[in-house]
């Protein structure tokens, strides 16, 4: 009976996504078909998330923390510091984030213009460089093959996005971790199990975003991240129950007419086929909903006493864990690496993308904790219309007039939502707290 429902698989990936099939008459892989990878990814994170979340709910229910204090003065609560700060933490929420490091700072305390000017240009240096590399790459690696040494050559490409996600995570786990150790935090109190929902999200959401590169453009892409206020604004009504202004609907539906404008009228030479653009809008789709959960998600959780370096801690921590436990449980590491071995230029990539990623992060944290978040925005609104920009430089990518004129009104949409929202705060002055997800 297993094989028989094995044997179903490639009949029903042909119903749903005819787009996976080979075009030079190659036979269908039943990996090659991107609904089935993402199937296994998430069967990877239930591994572990099902087990912990029963363990969870067995500590919980033997109230731990009375039983394991009395362990621990017996001499054998050794598992009870780590179990306390996983599953109860200290349970105390303290307000919203007031963490010195990571408010803005008032004009009075800033110094001299010039000092504060050269800081901006440096904020913007650092994150147009980060970003704008890390854009690049990512095109580069998810859409370009390797080991071709002259332009016949069809070289290997490099398939596996969650391998990237976990480099990325990786390293932005490690450089959180020793900002943590070299600089003073807030005294930790969420549990550390709630990061693992931002988690998951997160790694989905990046996922989505390697994986669609396959099937659409790089600036369409950048567009539907632009274009991602928009579900925000819907989860944050389902999540978080929050009310918003007329002038945040009129900016969200200008946003999806410029959206519209640009996919209705552009598009991308490697990618002609409409079922290959359709899956890709679905994989871009799962992108806008997990990573529109995660932001909101880590916006409750700042309501516990945290910095945003902290925040950056626990959710790269989950997020190393499911990728690491899927990748291994799929075989998918080991044949990664062996990728790395054999194109070295590929393992500079890779490791220069998560490099951009996490230095991209501190970058954001210094910037809105110096200059709040509407410069902040302002500046990585830019680094999107140049990301497009220079995408269709190196990669070729067309766009008409009428796509062009989309994205103008998507990014005036944009600027509009900045300037009024910044208006908004000037009459309150109170500062907000900062979600790390770009």
């Amino acid at each position: 009976m297993p094989s028989f429902s094995w044997r179903l698989w490639p009949g029903l990936a042909l119903i749903l996504l005819p787009s996976t099939l080979a075009t030079d008459g190659e036979s269908l892989r039943l990996h090659d078909v991107w609904l089935f990878r993402f199937f296994l990814n998430v069967l990877g994170y239930a591994t572990i998330i099902i087990p912990g979340y029963f363990l969870i709910g067995y500590f919980k229910k033997i109230n731990y923390l009375e039983t394991g204090v009395d362990d621990l003065q017996m001499g054998r609560g050794i598992c009870y510091p780590v179990i306390k700060a996983c599953v109860f933490g200290s349970e105390s929420k303290t307000g919203l984030l007031d963490d010195a490091s990571v408010a803005p700072k008032n004009d009075a305390d800033s110094g001299s213009s010039a000092r504060q000017a050269c800081k901006l240009l440096f904020c913007a240096a650092g994150l147009q460089a980060s970003y704008l590399t890390w854009g690049v790459l990512q095109e580069r690696v998810m859409t370009r093959s390797y080991g071709a040494s002259t332009p016949e050559e069809e070289g290997e490409r490099f398939k596996d996005s969650q391998f990237l996600v976990f480099m990325n995570r990786i390293l932005a786990l490690t450089v959180s971790g020793v900002w943590c150790l070299l600089f003073k935090q807030p005294r930790h109190g969420a549990p550390m199990y709630k990061y693992s929902f931002a988690s998951l999200s997160n790694v989905l959401s990046s996922w989505c975003q390697y994986e669609a590169l396959k099937y659409i453009s790089f600036p369409t892409q950048v567009l539907a991240k632009a274009s991602k206020v928009i579900p925000v604004m819907l989860m944050g009504k389902i999540v978080s129950h929050k009310s918003y202004e007329y002038w945040e609907y009129l900016t969200a539906a200008l946003i999806s007419l410029g959206v519209s404008m640009f996919l209705l009228t552009s598009t991308a030479g490697r990618h002609p086929s409409t079922v290959t653009t359709f899956s890709g809008v679905v994989i871009l789709a799962g992108y806008v909903v997990f990573d529109s959960f995660t932001s909101n998600w880590q916006d409750n959780l700042f309501k516990y006493k945290m910095s945003s370096v902290q925040m950056m801690f626990g959710v790269n921590l989950f997020s190393c864990l499911f990728t690491v436990g899927s990748l291994l449980e799929q075989g998918a590491f080991f044949d990664s690496l062996a990728f790395m071995t054999r194109h070295t230029e590929f393992a500079f990539h890779a490791v220069l993308l998560s490099v951009c990623s996490a230095c991209g992060q501190l970058f954001i944290f210094y910037t809105i904790a110096q200059f709040g978040a509407a410069v902040f925005t302002i500046i990585m609104t830019l680094r999107q219309a140049i990301a497009i920009l220079l995408s269709c430089f190196l990669y070729g990518h067309a766009v008409t007039m009428v796509g062009g004129f989309g994205v103008g009104v998507v990014f005036l949409a944009l600027f509009l939502r900045v300037y009024a929202r910044s208006r908004m705060k000037a009459g309150r002055r109170t500062p907000q707290p900062t979600v790390q997800k770009v």
